[in-house]
């Protein structure tokens, strides 16, 4: 059995799980918002008290994949309307700077042009000091997208360290050509 799909959620007190028999639809409502997701056939979700198992009907080795994936997707759920997930970003470089106007996050890398990145619905951008990032949601999956697309514009370079990295992420400097 899968080590990670045998462990079974604690459910906090204010979050509620459903699932649709028909559509496979799980649902998990909480003090921050709401998810749902589709769960995959063979895979079975049980709602005992205040613990919430993840099974599964054979011991296909597809079906073995899936348990463990399940497990981890409905716990990020219930993590997600909880506590949210947040990533922050840094940017760095002469003149790179990043602002907020409404539902867009303007973006100042070096390029000709300023880059117009649209915030999606159920994600909230803060910008400190015009070069540290965070990026708030529920979603683990949407928030780590949008990181990774901001992050995408201008990457750090080795050389001088220019550019979007995550916070706590380690770039290798190169040496440059010497003279």
């Amino acid at each position: 059995m899968s080590r990670i799909g045998k462990k079974s959620i604690t459910l906090p007190e204010k979050v509620s799980v459903g699932l649709d028999e028909k559509t496979r639809l799980v649902t998990v409502e909480g003090p921050k918002g709401r998810l749902s997701w589709t769960l995959p056939r063979q895979v079975t979700l049980k709602v005992e008290g205040g613990e919430l198992t993840v099974g599964r009907e054979t011991e296909q080795r597809q079906l073995r994949a899936l348990h463990g994936l399940s497990r981890s997707l409905v716990n990020n759920m219930v993590e997600g309307v909880t506590k949210g997930f947040q990533k922050k970003l840094i940017i760095e470089g002469v003149g790179f700077k990043a602002a907020v106007n409404g539902k867009i996050l303007n973006l100042a890398l070096g390029k000709s042009h300023p880059i117009n990145f649209p915030i999606p619905e159920g994600i909230s951008i803060v910008v400190a000091d015009n070069t540290k990032v965070t990026i708030d949601g529920i979603d683990k999956q949407l928030v780590g997208q949008v990181a990774a697309d901001i992050r995408g514009y201008y990457p750090p370079e080795p050389y001088k360290g220019k550019g979007v990295r995550y916070d706590g992420e380690i770039i290798i400097r190169k040496q440059g050509k010497s003279v």
